[in-house]
């Protein structure tokens, strides 16, 4: 059996939920340290990826060190909060170059935050960057404002990278990037070699993707910095337990990383509302094991016949023994 991968999650998987229904939250408040230590309770992540800036927390960045390593984590990634009350009508394509200097103010903060905790990434999510109604922005504009600030921050940090994590909506009826392939034409106007993609699984199925064919294009491009893994019924981005609904899919995603030898963190992305967070990471570990396990078994020989024919069902049977025989035995492994 090959190595396992390295396993993460972001911070938030740990934090307590609101909705516009339960405005009081499906809990109690969660604090970072706890959420930290929640983390650690795991057993079996390594990596966090840590919002910026800390709300409700008044400690320092040491206290945050430790409570990492007194759980023997690291922070892979910091994600500026670009997307909150301030940003409403956007960051980087914001129409008040006042608030455009703020967000970008914010994002050249994180990423020192980034620097100072040894991240491998700042993410990026500018979920308000978009638009709700038609005639409602100048298209030209407001695409160029989101090429024209990514270029100016990634410039000042090269000694980082940057990913952008494309979602087609929400909370914007329309965000800027969208899709893969938008972001893609965006990441190759800039031009720069430390900007990237994140690519969220969810976000792919909701987007009608194929999550495996938009890895490979960003493979192809060079451009996979970094994936987020969950689930969902592909009408929302309802960042379900990973494997819980699409298995063949899920397989077929890692499938296309390991044939492409990309070996970055397995990140979990996932709110579990009604449900024990460490007890959610930890079943979506166990399936995410069984993923690699199977890919270990899987007749890579045999299944790239099926496909030089486009034989769908040679294909299939291939890809089920290998999937479903892997899930056997796992409550022990």
């Amino acid at each position: 059996m090959t190595d396992l991968p390295t396993f993460g999650a972001g911070i938030w998987h740990f934090a307590t939920y609101k909705d516009r229904y339960a405005t009081d939250g499906y809990g109690p408040p969660v604090g970072l340290l706890e959420q930290i230590d929640r983390a650690g309770a795991v057993g079996e992540l390594s990596v966090v990826d840590l919002n910026w800036p800390f709300v409700g927390f008044d400690g320092t960045l040491d206290d945050v060190k430790a409570a990492l390593a007194n759980n023997g984590l690291k922070a892979i990634a910091v994600t500026p909060e670009i997307y909150t009350r301030d940003f409403v009508k956007g960051s980087f394509t914001n129409p008040d170059p006042a608030v455009r200097k703020k967000a970008l103010a914010l994002m050249h903060d994180a990423t020192e935050v980034a620097l100072e905790l040894g991240c491998s990434y700042v993410k990026l999510w500018p979920g308000q960057d978009g638009w709700d109604y038609p005639f409602q922005v100048n298209y030209h504009d407001v695409w160029q404002l989101a090429l024209d600030g990514l270029k100016e921050l990634c410039s000042a940090h090269p000694e980082i990278n940057y990913v952008i994590e494309y979602k087609p909506r929400e909370p914007r009826v329309k965000i800027v990037f969208p899709s893969v392939a938008r972001t893609l034409l965006g990441i190759e106007r800039i031009g720069l070699p430390n900007l990237g993609i994140l690519l969220d699984f969810g976000h792919s199925l909701y987007g009608q993707e194929t999550p495996a064919d938009a890895a490979q294009l960003a493979i192809d491009h060079g451009r996979l910095f970094a994936i987020d893994v969950n689930d969902n019924m592909r009408g929302w981005d309802d960042d379900m337990v990973v494997g819980s609904v699409h298995l063949v899919e899920t397989f077929e995603f890692f499938h296309t990383l390991r044939r492409n030898n990309w070996d970055g963190v397995w990140q979990l992305d996932q709110f579990p509302f009604r449900e024990d967070s460490v007890q959610a990471a930890k079943q979506a570990i166990r399936f995410l094991k069984a993923i690699h396990r199977a890919l270990d078994v899987l007749d890579d020989d045999a299944l790239a016949r099926a496909q030089a024919a486009h034989d769908a069902l040679a294909a299939q049977r291939l890809v089920q023994n290998a999937l479903l025989t892997s899930m056997a035995g796992l409550e022990s492994a």
